[in-house]
C-alpha cells in the first residue's frame, strides 16, 4: 500500500511538471533534480534560456532619422576615403557607432584591437620559400586583412590606438597611408576608422606620434544626453550616409580646388605648422597631406550637400581648430560659382570684385577645364581670363593662365584672349620667344 502511494504521488507530481514545464527528476540515487528529468512538451530548456531570451529582446532596436552632426562627419569622411581617428571617453558608443555606420553602407566590417597586436601582425611575418634569393622573403599577412582583400570592399577599424605602444603605431603608418599589410594590398575601396581614448582615459595611454596623427581626419566623439535617453527606450538615431552626385563630381573638384589652392595662396605660413607640445602633435594640423584631405572633404561635401556643421566638423578634423576656422571663415565668404556653368556661356557671369575669390574663381576655372579638356572649354576659359584683364586684374590671372597655357594641343590655334598674357607666357616658356 505505502508503495502504491509513493507511485501515485511520483505519478501526480510527474503529471504537474508536465502540465506547467518544470523539470523534476531523481538522481540514481534518488537526489532531486539530477540528469533523468521528465521531458516537458517543447524542446528542454536551460536554467539560462529565459534570461538569453531577455536579453535579445533589450537588444532589438530600430533607427530613425534625425540630425547628428558627428555621424554626418564620420559619414562624409568614410564617403571621402579620408581614414578617421575617433577621439572620445571610453564607454560613449565608438565602436557601436561603426557598426551602425557598417550596416547603412552595406560594407563588412573588420574590428582590430591595436593595443594587443604587435608590430609583426601589421607589418607581416616572414615566410621562407624554396629559393629566398631568387624570391625573396614575402611577409605574410593577418587573416582580416586576406578576408579584405578576398572581399574587394569593407570597413577596417582599429580599436584602442591610443593604447598601441609606439612600436606598433609605427607599424600601423604604412596600413593608414599606403594600405599595406606585409605583402598585401588592401584594395582602395577598403574604408579605415579608428578609435582612441585620451591618454588619461586609455590603459597605459601614448600619446600619438606625429606622422600617424598626420595620416587621420580627427574627430571628437561624444554623447548627447537626449540620444542615450531615446536610445535607452528602443530608438537611436540612423547613421545618414551621404551620396555624391554623379552630374556634380567635375564642378565639385574644380571649386574645391579653387577654394583651397586660393586660401593657401593667401595664407601661406597655414601650408605647414606643427604644434610645439606632445598632446597637439598627436591631434589634427596642418601639412600639406592634410590639405589635401581637406581639398578631398570638400570637394565631397560639395558633391553631396553635407550640412554645414559636418563639413565643419570634418575640415577642422583634417588640418586643426587653428587653419580650419580660417578657412571655414574664408569659405563662408568666397560663394563660388559653378565653373562647368561658366565654360559653357563665359559671356553671362560677372568676375567677383574680391581678390581672393577672384583668383579662387579663376584657378577652379582652370581646373575644371584641365578635368575635361576639349577645344571649345579651352579657350571658354581664355574668354574668362580675358575678363580678368578687361577688370584691371591681369596679375591675379596670370598664373591660371600658365597653367592653361601648358594645356593647348599644338593642333589648337592661339585664342584672342592670350593677347593680354603674351610675354608672361613666353617668359614663363609657356610660349616660344617672338622673333
Amino acid at each position: 500500500m505505502a508503495g502504491d502511494a509513493v507511485s501515485t504521488a511520483g505519478r501526480t507530481a510527474a503529471r504537474q511538471a508536465v502540465s506547467t514545464g518544470e523539470r523534476v527528476g531523481t538522481a540514481a540515487h534518488g537526489a532531486p533534480g539530477a540528469s533523468h528529468a521528465v521531458p516537458s512538451a517543447g524542446a528542454a530548456r536551460g536554467p539560462l534560456d529565459a534570461a538569453d531570451d531577455l536579453n535579445r529582446r533589450l537588444r532589438t532596436s530600430r533607427t530613425e532619422a534625425a540630425t547628428n552632426p558627428q555621424l554626418e562627419a564620420l559619414a562624409l569622411a568614410v564617403t571621402a576615403n579620408q581614414p578617421v581617428l575617433l577621439w572620445g571617453e571610453p564607454g560613449i558608443g565608438k565602436s557601436a557607432g561603426m557598426e551602425q555606420l557598417a550596416a547603412g553602407l552595406g560594407l563588412p566590417l573588420e574590428t582590430v584591437i591595436a593595443s594587443v597586436h604587435e608590430p609583426s601582425d601589421f607589418a607581416g611575418l616572414p615566410v621562407v620559400g624554396d629559393d629566398p634569393a631568387v624570391t625573396g622573403v614575402p611577409m605574410a599577412p593577418p587573416d582580416w586583412a586576406v578576408r579584405l582583400a578576398r572581399t574587394g570592399r569593407g570597413l577596417l577599424f582599429f580599436d584602442e590606438l591610443s593604447s598601441a605602444p609606439p612600436a606598433v603605431q609605427a607599424a600601423l603608418l604604412r596600413v593608414v597611408l599606403e594600405r599595406r599589410v606585409g605583402s598585401l594590398t588592401l584594395p582602395e575601396s577598403v574604408r579605415i576608422v579608428a578609435a582612441a581614448n585620451p591618454p588619461s582615459s586609455a590603459a597605459d595611454g601614448w600619446h600619438l606620434s606625429p606622422p600617424l596623427a598626420n595620416r587621420f581626419v580627427h574627430l571628437q566623439w561624444t554623447h548627447d544626453p537626449r540620444t542615450v535617453a531615446r536610445g535607452m527606450a528602443g530608438t537611436w538615431p540612423k547613421a545618414a550616409v551621404p551620396v555624391v552626385d554623379a552630374a556634380r563630381v567635375a564642378g565639385s573638384a574644380a571649386r574645391a580646388r579653387g577654394a583651397i589652392s586660393g586660401f593657401l595662396t593667401a595664407r601661406p605660413g597655414l601650408v605647414h605648422h606643427i604644434p610645439a607640445d606632445a598632446e597637439s602633435r598627436g591631434r589634427a594640423w596642418p601639412s600639406p597631406r592634410t590639405w589635401d584631405m581637406a581639398l578631398r572633404l570638400l570637394a565631397t561635401g560639395y558633391a553631396t550637400d553635407a550640412g554645414r556643421e559636418a563639413m565643419a566638423g570634418a575640415l577642422t578634423g583634417a588640418v586643426g581648430d587653428g587653419a580650419g576656422i580660417e578657412l571655414l571663415s574664408y569659405l563662408e565668404n568666397l560663394d563660388l560659382p559653378d565653373p562647368d556653368r561658366v565654360l559653357a556661356n563665359p559671356a553671362a557671369f560677372a568676375l567677383p570684385e574680391r581678390g581672393d575669390r577672384q583668383l579662387a574663381f579663376l584657378i577652379a576655372v582652370v581646373a575644371a577645364v584641365q578635368g575635361d579638356l576639349t577645344r571649345s572649354r579651352w579657350e571658354a576659359g581664355w574668354a574668362v581670363l580675358a575678363k580678368a584683364v578687361d577688370a584691371g586684374v591681369p596679375d591675379v590671372a596670370a598664373r591660371a593662365a600658365v597653367d592653361l597655357a601648358a594645356m593647348r594641343d599644338t593642333d589648337w590655334p592661339v585664342p584672342e584672349g592670350i593677347d593680354a598674357f603674351l610675354e608672361l607666357l613666353q617668359l614663363s616658356g609657356a610660349l616660344p620667344q617672338s622673333g
